[in-house]
């Protein structure tokens, strides 16, 4: 081994070279350069505002229009001079940097950072959104976003493509697992949480799919038909909560027209709501291709174009150099952008790569899956598992004895090693393409019963399955459902003939637990055999350990459903997706600006059932359900007492909760009310909720305040929220089918 010689030696040679240069520095140095005037707007204690006004007026048409595009998908794209200082990220936006006004350099980061392999800097992959909206707990939610947030500056990028907040109207969308689920104030309690960790960081965070992009089938073509009230009581509503407490930095305008015009240039959408209504400071970003015009988006509130420039930069610059565009127009549009940028901190604390430990949010991820596990059943007691008395385990299916699948499409993270179901090292990461994370609940097991024989059938063949079960003390059954974006399900059944595995190996085994890896609900024909059922999400980087921890009870599962499982597609609002004709479904080549401009065909999907969403719906149309909204088991139990009613600015909901087990755990404690006959509401709305942490025979005192708002109903007379006279029934519990206490005050 040479290599210390040749340091050393390099070393003193390296000394002697300084020393000589500062001798030659001392012998004639030229004066040193009087140091720059800080520039005005780098002073910290102005407010956003005033600061980006003060940029404003040192910048060029060609700066500003420059600001107001991309440059293409670095990630794909060769480099050029534009994109040449971007972190090779799905989007790019040029800065100023004559005025210390960096490019906005943008990542995918749904429940991660996306294809941080390309740079060698792999991230943490955290169980899909809709596992952190299972958990109900606003800290994890902070905690999922700052974790996102930090790798992002580790990485190298200052702006987040996550914040999804699509309430599920339609379980079958591809999208589902990166949102949080069907009731508008936890989604949109949730997601302000999440934003305000993101930004935490000095990232720009974002929120999207504004608005109704509630299913992928046709997304750039699809009309939706909906009515004000009903649009501003549920999906627009999670918006309003995401953007006036999470206070993002942008908004991503959606694929989708809503009554008739893009969301991206819907004036309705972006300037009477967002912009005025909720008096949202920051930007409008499109989602990548969903600009369709300059003169019409830009008077509509679209702020940025991405990721390309066929209507915001030379277009519009003409349009401005011609007065059809407005210097006040453009100006405030790249205020907003410059506001946002020194908002989120991203001018302050300029972004710096770094070595990230791949492993180090590991932990995060575990117990942010940890809460969001939901057990569904639990007959007889049958979990938690007792390894002293286990002797023989199976694990079954969904290739748990490697991996454990990740949702698809751009809020794919590339697996540290490749995907687990192919040779190690070549499992790149493909659009649409099934990727298993190399967590194995196989190994997990194993390690938790280390004197228990632990085996593995694949479940390609139920009867050899349901023969390796017959005589285990205990049979595992991994079932999944894969989602990805670009695509919706053709239904909510499991894949690959995995009802027959279940009903097969339960049949042989009634001590057989499933456990469910999907991003959505799905029907089970077979609910009634198997003696526990587990709804584990897309887990993340270190899933099978959180799953592991749940079997065997070093953890007590405190999940609860962000999403009603119904009994089958038949009792959905839409018992089949509305699928577009022919010519909507895609551009056929290269995308033209004219192409764009036109868009593809429309093709209408009405609302219909308005503000029935989810648990509304099936309340309404009464409608019995596999498993309620709200639902979750314990291996402890639960009691509440002595309901107190406060009305007042907020109405402030008291009771008492017991843990009456013998474990600790933690409840979610869910407030519902249902609203005067006169609102002509669905029976009951979720207006509050509260996690709960108790030791075992523990009881506390909670307390719940109301945002009088989530007692209210969209006026359309009055386009504003309006609080009804009369009697509201505030309802307690532990799920929307389960509230025990009830108590009714008047409002005049």
């Amino acid at each position: 081994m040479m290599y210390r010689p040749i340091c050393r030696h390099f070393a003193v040679f390296a000394l002697l070279l300084a020393s000589l240069c500062l001798a030659c520095s001392l012998v004639a140095q030229p004066p040193a350069p009087k140091p720059a005037a800080p520039s005005p707007w780098m002073n910290a204690s102005l407010s956003p505002d005033e600061r980006a006004d003060l940029v404003l007026k040192e910048m060029t048409l060609d700066e500003k229009v420059a600001l107001l595009h991309g440059v293409g998908m670095p990630t794909d794209d060769p480099v050029t001079p534009e994109n040449a200082p971007s972190n090779r990220g799905v989007g790019y936006a040029v800065g100023v940097p004559r005025l210390g006004i960096p490019g906005i350099d943008m990542s995918d980061a749904a429940y991660g950072v996306r294809s941080s392999g390309i740079n060698g800097r792999y991230s943490t992959a955290l169980p899909a959104n809709v596992a952190a909206a299972a958990s109900w707990d606003v800290d994890a939610a902070y905690e999922y976003g700052a974790l996102i947030g930090r790798e992002l500056r580790a990485q190298g990028f200052n702006m987040s493509l996550g914040g999804g907040v699509n309430i599920t109207r339609e379980p079958r969308n591809g999208r589902t697992f990166e949102y949080l689920g069907e009731d508008s104030v936890l989604a949109g309690t949730l997601v302000a949480k999440l934003i305000e960790g993101t930004q935490s960081a000095h990232v720009i965070g974002d929120l999207k799919h504004y608005a109704l992009n509630d299913q992928e089938s046709g997304r750039t073509a699809v009309d939706i038909a909906i009515g004000k009230r009903a649009a501003r009581e549920s999906d627009l509503l999670a918006f309003e909560i995401a953007v006036t407490k999470g206070h993002p930095a942008a908004v991503m305008c959606s694929y989708n027209r809503v009554n008739g015009d893009f969301a991206c240039e819907n004036d309705y959408l972006l300037n009477q709501v967002l912009k005025k209504s909720w008096k949202f400071p920051g930007f409008v970003i499109s989602d990548w291709g969903a600009t369709h015009s300059t003169e019409k988006a830009s008077a509509a509130g679209l702020d940025n174009e991405q990721p390309g420039d066929f209507f915001f930069n030379a277009k519009f610059k003409a349009a401005v150099q011609a007065g059809r565009i407005s210097t006040a127009e453009l100006d405030e549009h790249v205020h907003r952008i410059l506001r946002s940028m020194f908002a989120a901190g991203v001018i302050d604390h300029p972004r710096q790569r770094s070595v990230i430990d791949p492993f180090a949010g590991f932990e995060t991820a575990r117990k942010i899956e940890e809460g969001g596990i939901v057990l569904l059943k639990n007959e007889k007691a049958a979990l938690p598992l007792n390894a002293a008395k286990l002797n023989r385990i199976v694990v079954i299916g969904s290739h748990s004895d490697v991996g454990m699948i990740s949702g698809g499409g751009s809020a794919q993270v590339d697996p540290i090693g490749g995907n687990a179901i192919k040779p190690a090292g070549k499992g790149a990461t493909h659009w649409q393409e099934e990727i298993w994370f190399p967590s194995s609940p196989l190994k997990a097991i194993q390690a938790r019963a280390p004197k228990a024989t632990v085996t593995y059938d694949p479940g390609t063949d139920p009867a050899a399955a349901a023969t390796a079960a017959k005589n285990a003390d205990i049979a595992i059954v991994f079932a999944y459902e894969w989602e990805s974006e670009g695509m919706d399900l053709p239904n909510l059944s499991l894949p690959h003939h995995q009802d027959e595995l279940i009903a097969a190996v339960a049949a042989a085994n009634p001590r057989t637990i499933v456990v469910l890896e999907t991003g959505t609900p799905v029907t089970m024909p077979w609910v009634n055999a198997p003696a526990a059922i587990l709804e584990a999400w897309f887990a993340g980087s270190d899933g099978a350990s959180a799953v592991g921890n749940v079997l065997f009870g070093t953890v007590n599962p405190s999940g609860k459903l962000p999403n009603t499982f119904p009994k089958s597609e038949a009792d959905l609002p839409h018992p089949t997706v509305t699928q577009p004709p022919p010519e909507s479904d895609h551009f056929d080549g290269p995308a033209s600006p004219e192409q764009w401009a036109k868009g593809l065909p429309p093709f209408p999907v009405a609302y219909n059932e308005g503000v029935k969403v989810g648990y509304k719906w099936y309340d309404a149309e009464k409608k019995p359900v596999l498993f309620p909204f709200g639902f979750g088991l314990s291996y402890t139990t639960y009691a509440y007492s002595d309901l107190k009613v406060t009305p007042g600015a907020t109405v402030k909901v008291t009771f008492t909760l017991a843990n009456t087990g013998a474990r600790a755990g933690a409840e979610i404690a869910e407030v519902y009310a249902a609203l005067p006959a006169a609102a002509q509401e669905p029976p009951k709305r979720l207006v509050g909720f509260a996690k709960v942490k108790l030791d075992a025979k523990a009881k506390q005192t909670v307390t719940v305040e109301i945002d009088p708002k989530y007692l209210s109903i969209f006026d359309e007379a009055k386009n504003d929220w309006s609080l009804l006279p009369g009697d509201y029934t505030i309802l307690v519990g532990g799920s929307s089918q389960d509230l025990p206490l009830k108590a009714t005050i008047n409002v005049k």
